[in-house]
């Protein structure tokens, strides 16, 4: 497959840029369900799992809040790097899956269900985790919530992610791709900008031309009218 230009981005007084354009992480869905599950995995294991002498809490909390925080640091660093961003979304889905198999973990161990397939419970609460993405909206129904379905929720929360980072990091490997990373952004970016100088220069001297021919065209025209400009 061929490389494609970049697409490259310009400062107010047209110098060419070579950051990409920056991703609002806040917007990407699959970030929002992550700080919901950050949030929800902290009032999951406050109230179900032991304080003391177990590191399950640790290790859930770590892994939701790993999930947030590298799609924030790859979609940051996404701007300059695209294999940053890749590295850091790709631990991030790592993350996720590790805690995935914490909430899998807890169902089994307690002999409670996980929902899935033709099922009114996984239905109504998949519909639920597909139209909601803030932590607001979420709150008052974990609060009525046992342990069983708070699992639910979040092992949903975490099927949603998973396919959703999927989906990104594959858009994102074939920009790679097919653009290049910052080496190649660098070279079009200074392409550019010889390319916006030479335009500049072009610009300049054929303006400068005109104004030469204007000049003899005006000179003609004094000296037809046998004007010298001297005194009488």
């Amino acid at each position: 497959m061929t490389k494609k230009q970049a697409d490259i981005q310009h400062y107010a007084d047209g110098t060419a840029s070579v950051m990409r354009k920056a991703v609002v992480y806040t917007e990407l869905r699959f970030y929002k369900r992550s700080d919901v599950l950050y949030q929800l995995t902290q009032v999951f294991c406050q109230r179900y799992l032991p304080r003391y002498g177990d590191r399950t809490v640790d290790q859930m909390v770590q892994a939701a809040r790993s999930t947030k925080q590298n799609i924030v640091e790859g979609s940051t660093d996404g701007q300059t790097s695209t294999e940053t961003e890749l590295k850091l979304l790709g631990i991030a889905r790592g993350s996720n899956q590790e805690l995935l198999e914490d909430y899998q973990d807890y169902l089994k161990r307690n002999g409670m269900t996980e929902w899935f397939g033709r099922n009114d419970r996984f239905d109504r609460l998949h519909r639920f985790c597909q139209e909601h993405t803030l932590w607001d909206e979420y709150r008052p129904l974990t609060e009525r919530m046992n342990g069983e379905e708070l699992a639910n929720m979040a092992i949903c929360l975490c099927h949603q992610v998973d396919k959703a980072m999927a989906k990104y990091i594959e858009r994102k490997d074939r920009e790679f791709t097919t653009e290049g990373g910052i080496r190649e952004r660098m070279t079009a970016a200074r392409l550019g900008q010889r390319e916006t100088q030479r335009q500049i220069i072009e610009r300049q001297a054929a303006e400068i031309d005109a104004l030469r021919k204007e000049n003899a065209r005006l000179k003609e025209i004094i000296k037809e009218a046998g004007i010298t400009g001297k005194p009488g």
